[in-house]
């Protein structure tokens, strides 16, 4: 029927083979295009995206950083890890162009493709741990042990996922052809 039709087109428009891409062929001139210049956002998408990621960084460090002012004795010191890890894994994971990924650049060194492959997982990881450890610091000893004040871990967990969702649209939400 019709929802068949319509699903086989709209996927059939999906490219998941360009990482930076997937977003790049949104249609957005159904509900957000009456109220937003549209064009603009595709010409001010890096600009954008970098903003939005860097606020996010900002915001999440604000938090932790306020945690540790607020509630100094409420919580272990080896918290602040996630947040330092996490941060480690964003500048590990933008460091590396797309092109490099793909195998377009040249990547000079004993690894080449590989090695930028290896790092990105590894960047991933820390990022990725990042939140998990935050995850168990708020759930493990502030939810289920019912410890008291609550925003050390909640704190924690929210600068662990800003941190998380920065990486994530600074990576992905930048698109290489404009340089």
């Amino acid at each position: 029927g019709i929802n068949a039709e319509y699903g086989q087109h709209y996927f059939k428009q999906i490219n998941l083979r360009v990482m930076s891409g997937c977003l790049d062929n949104a249609n957005c001139e159904g509900l957000l295009g009456r109220c937003i210049d549209t064009e603009w956002l595709t010409e001010n998408r890096n600009a954008l995206s970098s903003i939005v990621a860097g606020c996010l960084f900002a915001i999440g460090w604000w938090i932790a950083i306020d945690v540790g002012a607020v509630d100094s004795h409420n919580y272990n010191p080896a918290y602040w890890s996630c947040g330092v890890f996490g941060t480690i894994g964003l500048f590990m994971v933008n460091a590396v162009s797309n092109s490099q990924l793909r195998g377009d650049a040249y990547v000079p060194g004993a690894l080449g493709t590989a090695g930028t492959r290896i790092w990105m997982v590894f960047g991933f990881l820390c990022v990725f741990a990042s939140l998990i450890g935050a995850s168990f610091i708020l759930f493990g000893d502030y939810v289920y042990r019912k410890k008291q004040p609550s925003y050390p871990g909640t704190g924690f967990f929210i600068q662990n996922l800003c941190i998380f969702l920065a990486t994530i649209i600074f990576k992905f939400g930048r698109a290489e052809d404009a340089y």
